[in-house]
């Protein structure tokens, strides 16, 4: 937008191309064709008062608070228009309330008319301290109102689903709520019913929704993995937190930025805490990343932080055989001397997990090459391949927003494929973009995998089916089998988003490098952990140093060596299989781990076994768990709240954040690991995340090499044929959802109760094979273990059942020891 300067009368300021000239309050104006009246005033630096208005949303002028006095070609419109529907037009005058009797008489009769009913829940509303009604009541409202009828009321609040609780007499009827649900999420559960008076937000998707007796909703629940934006964006009180409700005042509560810990897109929020507690988490405003949205599990899922499982002390077992609480001092003693000791026997591992900070990462790589001694170090606690990581040395590592894929490049394309990627599972805020690209920019959003779930059928995508472990083939496939699908990916704009499960799928990722090789396509690897593409960077993995410097560099290696004053292994180490098999083979004398589930694994028992038959286990963990059960030193870590750093996210951005709770002792990973490498007579230079990052930058600054290694990739490793299921086989598909048994997710029931229901999906024609009825339970079985849900008929490919992996029930790598493309059994029951 340009103000244009004071000017003689004869002198016409040029419009350009696209844009039209308007005056705003005596102020010409030059603005794009098509901008609403509402924005342009706000760059002029002109706040209009609104309420149903949000520049996320379409428009709706539903509450019509933002009026004002129009004219067009000299003749004043009739009445007072609302500026958030109205776009600018050349020549056109606009007063608003700064400027016209007129709109600011409509603003507060409208204001006026807003307040009839609204209650007086001022002293116990959420919203109190920060509600714009409040705010824009003093304002541009009146001191005394004209109607004293009795107020209406509801009986309230009525449960809109477990956390979002709704108080319906406080409601404006902006339909903000409706609108963010219908458009931005693309679950349509919260509406608007009846009409006139009675009008009111509820639950509904049939005509019989609504208790006319009881005046309560029934029907579908709000059941959405973006529920709690809608309590953000509500102007009012209407709409509020199950977990937050009454617990506090904003004027109590001190709030810090922060990032979330929860997934790889590294979302901007705000965390609110008081008395040394977190209260609330709300949206950040970044639009370059989450713009102002967060998925529900970012949002709730922080309590795990005070759950009373929480490891304070150090641990250390006993002449026993029982853990016992100790001092640092001594923890540190004798977790130096026992890995000590290892490093000079047959070595340790390193299992490092994927929640770390860039800091944290970089400590733990660190401390495995200088106080261990080793490359036996892998984050991938997860199914992971070799094929994998020869992909992310590649084609991943060093990439940023200014050469790989970003989240704005996603809304812009014009064909994305999503390869072994559940979006709306696994990276929520990647799949609200893919939403607003097909539905803003008619974007062509293809589905590689097994159904048409919710993410295909809410970005209006088509689903390429195959067979789950028959990825690699499928994409082979695409030029001879989808000629317009390999036109589409030929064309400029086109985009490829690969997910963490394509490391099950033998092949996968040599055929992707042969797709895009062909097609030009931008390719993007999305993990599903916070500290994933960090944990690459610092050096996490057997085969790569900090700054991804290949071990087997002698020229890399030795620059790095003289940086860090010691002599570096030069054998790349084994992954995180790897490891675990020489531990449960006893040819390791220590395992170090932080953060690890052994159920995350791809072999959960093989896990188990290494840890019940290393010599000596170190664990840094937050609560209790499996290895801190078997560790003979438990050294307790702080969560992100507590520390600082900075996550590296999908795109390859840095998203720093700084301590949120000052003063509960908890050390960070990065600190605890300095710490005891002094004890072993080494310095990492760690102290401080500030620290470590220096340390890590300085070696970026002295290594310029290129990140990535194009050799990696060169040998193709071979495409699998997916398993033949025989008589009374399947094979199966499955990933994790959102919202399921995450120990990220625990002491947080509200959000619980959010969770989609556990069911085994598969076809009418496999269910009719089996002798499965479509309202009966399916059992799927290995020699490991049986998981039995409810049958749910979806349009997978026969021979094919899809399980949720870690929901209630259904813990497939626990029970069954298997992944994606595994061949199991399967039988009928009735429930």
């Amino acid at each position: 937008m340009t103000i244009a300067p004071g000017k003689p009368a004869t002198q016409e300021t040029p419009v350009p191309e696209g844009h039209v000239k308007l005056i705003i309050d005596g102020e010409e104006v030059i603005a794009p064709k098509g901008e609403l009246l509402i924005r342009t005033a706000e760059r002029l630096g002109t706040v209009i008062p609104r309420f149903c208005d949000h520049p996320l949303l379409d428009p709706a002028g539903a509450c019509r608070q933002c009026l004002v006095e129009v004219e067009m070609g000299g003749r004043p419109m009739p009445k007072p228009q609302a500026s958030c529907t109205m776009t600018v037009a050349d020549g056109m005058v606009v007063k608003t309330q700064l400027t016209s009797a007129v709109a600011d008489k409509a603003q507060q009769g409208v204001m006026e008319l807003l307040l009839i009913n609204h209650p007086l829940d001022c002293p116990i509303c959420d919203k109190g301290g920060e509600c714009p009604l409040q705010n824009q009541a003093l304002a541009h409202g009146r001191t005394e109102s004209r109607f004293v009828d009795t107020k209406r009321t509801f009986p309230k609040p009525l449960p809109i689903s477990s956390q979002v609780l709704l108080d319906r007499e406080r409601c404006v009827l902006c339909q903000r709520c409706t609108r963010f649900s219908a458009q931005v999420a693309g679950d349509p559960f919260i509406e608007l019913l009846e009409r006139g008076a009675h009008q009111q937000i509820g639950t509904a998707e049939t005509a019989d929704v609504l208790d006319l007796a009881s005046r309560t909703t029934s029907g579908q629940p709000f059941q959405s993995y973006f529920s709690g934006n809608v309590i953000q964006i509500c102007p009012v009180g209407a709409l509020t937190s199950a977990a937050y409700r009454f617990r506090s005042r904003p004027f109590d509560l001190v709030s810090a930025p922060g990032v979330c810990e929860h997934c790889s897109s590294g979302c901007a929020e705000r965390t609110d805490f008081r008395r040394g507690k977190v209260q609330r988490k709300l949206a950040g405003d970044d639009p370059e990343v989450n713009e102002e949205w967060l998925c529900d599990k970012g949002r709730f899922g922080f309590r795990y932080v005070q759950a009373g499982d929480r490891i304070r002390r150090p641990l250390v077992r006993n002449a026993a055989g029982e853990l016992e609480e100790t001092s640092w001092t001594d923890a540190l003693q004798i977790a130096a001397e026992g890995l000590a000791k290892a490093r000079d026997g047959k070595g340790a591992g390193v299992l490092t997990g994927g929640r770390l900070t860039v800091e944290d990462a970089y400590a733990y790589a660190k401390f495995a090459r200088i106080a261990l001694r080793t490359n036996d170090i892998d984050f991938r606690a997860r199914a992971h391949s070799a094929e994998e990581l020869a992909f992310l040395t590649s084609n991943v590592l060093g990439t940023t927003p200014e050469d790989g894929v970003t989240f704005g490049e996603i809304e812009k394309a014009r064909t994305v494929l999503c390869v072994a990627f559940e979006p709306e599972d696994e990276a929520p805020i990647v799949f609200l973009r893919l939403r607003k690209a097909a539905r803003k920019n008619r974007t062509r959003v293809l589905h590689l995998g097994q159904w048409t779930t919710s993410s295909v059928r809410k970005t209006f995508g088509e689903l390429l089916a195959c067979v789950p472990g028959g990825e690699a083939a499928a994409v082979d496939g695409i030029a001879q089998h989808a000629a317009d699908v390999d036109a589409a990916l030929s064309a400029e704009g086109a985009v490829i988003l690969v997910g963490e499960r394509a490391a099950e799928v033998p092949g996968l990722f040599s055929a992707l490098g042969r797709l895009t090789a062909r097609t030009g396509a931008r390719l993007a690897w999305i993990p599903r952990r916070a500290g994933d593409r960090g944990a690459l960077e610092a050096g996490c993995v057997p085969t790569l140093l900090p700054g991804g410097r290949v071990v087997a560099d002698a020229g890399a290696r030795a620059e790095v060596e003289k940086l860090w004053g010691v002599t570096l292994p030069a054998e790349p180490g084994r992954d995180a299989t790897g490891i675990l098999e020489a531990a449960s083979a006893q040819q390791l004398d220590a395992l170090l781990v932080g953060g690890v589930d052994p159920d995350d694994l791809p072999d959960p028992d093989l896990a188990r076994r290494a840890l019940d038959n290393a010599g000596f286990v170190v664990s840094l963990e937050l609560r209790a768990g499996e290895v801190t059960e078997r560790a003979d030193v438990v050294l307790p870590v702080a969560p992100s709240v507590e520390k600082a750093g900075s996550y590296l996210n999908w795109e390859g951005r840095r998203r720093a954040f700084d301590i949120t709770l000052e003063g509960t002792g908890a050390l960070a990973d990065g600190r605890v690991l300095d710490t005891l490498a002094v004890e072993m007579d080494a310095d990492l230079f760690t102290q401080t995340p500030a620290a470590a990052a220096a340390d890590f930058a300085k070696l970026g600054e002295s290594l310029k090499a290129t990140f990535r290694d194009p050799d990696a990739l060169k040998v193709a490793f071979r495409a699998s044929q997916a398993g033949q299921p025989g008589q009374g086989q399947a094979l199966l598909s499955t990933w994790r959802q959102l919202i399921d048994n995450g120990s990220l997710q625990d002491d947080e029931p509200h959000l619980k109760g959010t969770q989609r229901k556990p069911v085994a999906r598969l076809s009418a024609k496999t269910a009719e094979d089996h002798g499965i009825t479509a309202h009966g339970t399916v059992h799927v079985s290995t020699e490991r273990g049986s998981i039995t849900l409810p049958v749910e008929v979806a349009d997978l490919p026969a021979g094919v059942v899809w399980l949720p992996a870690n929901s209630d029930g259904s813990a497939v790598r626990a029970r069954l020891g298997a992944g994606h493309g595994a061949l199991v059994q399967i039988s009928g029951g009735e429930q």
